[in-house]
């Protein structure tokens, strides 16, 4: 059956890609478009792997018969409107018994479907290749700034002004700063950030700039890829200068919620007493129970944001001191004519040249 194998580098001959894992693995990551349909539930692939360490034979011929169920299913419901030359590529977690099956069963209804040589696996290790060698590839230009500078909101206008732009954050689900979780949203897992990622940088065109808010090695939970963090770090920068007093503001609007869920926002804070002491985290909550948001923003900014933003600049920016610097109004101005305006100033200085369709 070797000749229904296919390597990832055929994947352009195919309509569509099958994901027959469970839905707990695909749910931690999968190829760009797959879709789920799963040859063993959660449940029925436990079930089968405890088999299988008292009996091989006995667990090989329970899985059979839950695979040729489920697979019956899919037919009668997921693929039952698909054309007669309908051409899917079909992978599991290694290229085994589970894609092997359906893509046998496939065949026999006369459907060209094919294997994917490595499965799962094998995509995975194309995406760590890629996150090892793309990211350097590209010319970088790091928006830097304490927090409550806007960096999200001028990079997001960049794009919108025709730039092309890494928004690392928006992938990782996560501002990047101690309050940076969004409500109501978990961060992806480390797999599915790395997929997209590696998505994201085969779209980019290599004769333009790529404008990224500067980051550290994490982003909440997820790690980024060393080869992006090394690039970035060696990039030029544009400082970003917001007045003080907007900078509380926009901390006030863009971290408000937390403040509505204040054992929640208590914890956090907790978190910093080996950085900050005792006595003033204790200031500090006592700024929350008071509900005196404007205060607590205040202290926010000078105690533990700026600090924090000056240590880590000067470790792993050394070309800041000499970076251009560009005064953005994330509270008052409008920020795609702010976008514009920096993309006018960087052509001056000549560290970009135009915008495609400019």
């Amino acid at each position: 059956m070797n000749h229904q194998r296919v390597t990832l580098a055929q994947l352009g001959e195919f309509e569509e890609v099958i994901d027959v894992r469970t839905p707990l693995e695909f749910a931690e990551d999968h190829m760009p478009g797959a879709i789920n349909a799963p040859v063993l539930s959660n449940e029925e692939r436990v079930i089968v792997g405890t088999l299988y360490r008292q009996s091989p034979f006995d667990a090989t011929r329970l899985g059979a018969a839950l695979a040729a169920r489920n697979i019956a299913h899919h037919l009668d419901t997921t693929f039952a409107e698909r054309p007669r030359n309908w051409r899917p590529l079909i992978y599991c977690w290694r290229g085994g018994k589970r894609s092997a099956s359906m893509t046998a069963m496939f065949n026999m209804i006369g459907w060209r479907a094919r294997q994917l040589e490595g499965g799962y696996k094998s995509y995975r290790h194309s995406v760590l290749e890629t996150l090892d060698a793309l990211p350097a590839q590209f010319r970088y230009l790091v928006l830097t700034g304490p927090t409550g500078s806007g960096k999200t909101r001028l990079l997001q206008a960049l794009g919108r002004a025709g730039a092309q732009i890494l928004d690392l954050e928006a992938l990782a689900a996560h501002r990047g700063s101690l309050l940076g979780a969004l409500p109501r949203r978990t961060q992806p897992s480390q797999k599915w950030f790395d997929t997209t990622l590696a998505q994201t940088l085969r779209g980019f065109d290599a004769a333009q700039p790529v404008f990224v808010e500067a980051e550290s090695r994490r982003i909440g939970a997820i790690t980024l890829p060393l080869s992006l963090v090394d690039t970035m770090h060696g990039a030029p920068c544009v400082v970003v200068d917001v007045t003080h007093a907007e900078r509380v503001a926009l901390l006030l609007e863009e971290y408000g919620h937390l403040l509505d869920e204040r054992e929640y926002f208590r914890e956090q804070l907790v978190r910093l007493t080996p950085l900050h002491g005792r006595e003033r985290i204790e200031s500090w909550c006592k700024l929350l129970d008071e509900d005196n948001r404007l205060a607590l923003s205040e202290a926010l900014v000078t105690e533990h944001y700026d600090p924090a933003y000056a240590r880590s600049t000067r470790k792993h920016f050394p070309t800041l001191a000499r970076s251009p610097r560009f005064a953005f109004h994330p509270m008052s101005g409008n920020p795609l004519d702010e976008a514009h305006s920096l993309l006018a100033q960087l052509r001056g200085e000549d560290l970009i040249g135009e915008m495609p369709g400019g």
